[in-house]
Parts: C-alpha cells; structure tokens; sequence
C-alpha cells in the first residue's frame, strides 16, 4: 500500500487549495481515508475522514464549514478541498488509510488505528 498526498503550497489568508491523496495497492470501498495536520512544535490533529464502504463523511471542529473531503474511486483519489484558509492552518498534512475493523465508533480520529501513511505535504497560510 502507497499514499501519495500532494497539492500542499503558499497561499493568502481566506484562500483556497486542493489536496490529493493517491492510493495504490487498496481499494477505496474497503479502506478508510483520513487527513491528519502537524504545525510545527504541535501534535498531529486529525482534520477528515472519509469511511470505506458508505463515503461518510467527518471533520473536526476546527474545519468544519471550510474543508470538503471527497474521492474519486475510478482514480482511487480522495481530496480534502480546503476554503477559507486561515494562517491557522499552516502545517502539514498527511493522509493515511485503514482496512480493518474498529469497534470505536470514533476511531477514525486516533492516528494509531491508521495502519498506512503517506509523506505529507505543506500548506503555508500566510500573507
């Protein structure tokens, strides 16, 4: 299993970016998807996921209203569009995938349950 995340960069306070999370060696109906987010001297915060079979969709509080996660099966792709960005949101952000069964409804928020993770990108808000 690879995830290859992408779409990270620079931009304005109240912009907009897109990012990608590639997967390969899963299939989107049988694994979770989820966007977690490191800003420098901070722990990494869960921020979206996206279940496996039914694409429920969650988001953090902090989020919620602003970013959109989504994903393309035919491309095994999901995306986290991010609007309204704050300089708040600078880190970067990583997405990671789980298969397995969890008995916690609210698992997909523990980074420990995910058992793949891709390199992370950067997102920089800033003026």
């Amino acid at each position: 299993v690879q995830l290859q995340a992408s779409g990270g960069g620079l931009v304005q306070p109240g912009g907009s970016l897109r990012l990608s999370c590639a997967a390969s060696g899963l299939t989107l109906d049988y694994y979770a998807i989820g966007w977690f987010r490191q800003a420098p001297g901070k722990e990494r915060e869960w921020v979206s996921c996206i279940s496996s079979s039914e694409g429920n969709t969650y988001y953090a509080d902090s989020v919620k209203g602003r970013f959109t996660i989504s994903r393309d099966k035919a491309k095994n792709t999901v995306y986290l569009q991010m609007n309204a960005l704050k300089p708040e949101d600078t880190a970067v952000y990583y997405c990671a995938a789980d298969g397995s069964y969890h008995a916690s409804p609210r698992w997909y928020k523990d980074r420990y349950e995910y058992a793949y993770w891709g390199q992370g990108t950067l997102v920089t808000v800033s003026s």
